[in-house]
């Protein structure tokens, strides 16, 4: 049984591969708009993007193509197709609307602190019918430094009117962990793209197989 160094007084939720099932389609669709600007995105290369904010990114890329990589371009592109690609609707990951559910009927207030645009969470959130679950929603535009840098969990605590390490805070990545970890909080890794690795396993209070997992460590067993 996991023991929780504090009480839960609050949930904070990454997103991409941590509610949504979305990650997977981001690395497809951007592998796929660099392919037909003719570039080779390997899967190592696309893994070390998982959880990295847009800047971060930026620099990623233009250290590899260099500065002439046309960044605007497959973000555009990148766009369209996941578009396309949830145009039968956002998949959700398993046990998220049952965990968040069960939150809000114990009055928990809950988070998303992503890496994603702000008009690209709150669309998908909509459509996934998860959006108004939460108090508040922040992105990668409330912060000046985006994961691993502790800000966007601090921010999401402030804004619940929540001391950091009273949050419970479930991410995916490595960038994720690391930041919920220096932001002082309760980390939970539910992997996705990522394994695991030991430096993070040390950083978190739990590491499960889904969000399941999670509801049964809330209920102490």
């Amino acid at each position: 049984m996991t023991t929780l160094p504090w009480p839960v007084e609050a949930v904070i939720f990454d997103m991409d591969g941590l509610l949504l099932d979305t990650e997977s389609l981001y690395r497809a669709a951007m592998v796929a708009s660099a392919l037909g600007m003719g570039y080779d995105f390997p899967d190592e290369f696309c893994r070390s993007m998982v959880g990295t904010a847009e800047t971060e990114i930026h620099l990623i890329l233009q250290q590899r193509f260099g500065a002439d990589f046309p960044i605007a371009r497959l973000f555009q592109d990148c766009e369209l197709q996941m578009r396309q690609r949830l145009e039968a609707g956002v998949p959700v990951k398993a046990g998220a609307v049952e965990l968040i559910g069960e939150l809000a009927a114990r009055g928990l207030p809950m988070a998303v602190a992503t890496s994603t645009f702000r008009r690209i969470a709150e669309h998908h959130l909509r459509r996934a019918k998860l959006f108004d679950y939460f108090t508040t929603v922040c992105t990668r535009e409330d912060v000046t430094r985006g994961k691993p840098h502790p800000d966007i969990f601090l921010k999401a605590a402030a804004a619940l009117g929540i001391r950091a390490e009273r949050c419970l805070v479930l991410e995916d990545s490595h960038h994720g962990i690391r930041a919920a970890h220096a932001a002082g909080t309760m980390p939970i890794m539910v992997p996705d793209m990522l394994p695991a690795t030991d430096e993070l396993r040390g950083m978190c209070v739990a590491v499960v197989s889904d969000l399941h997992d999670v509801r049964s460590i809330l209920k102490g067993r």
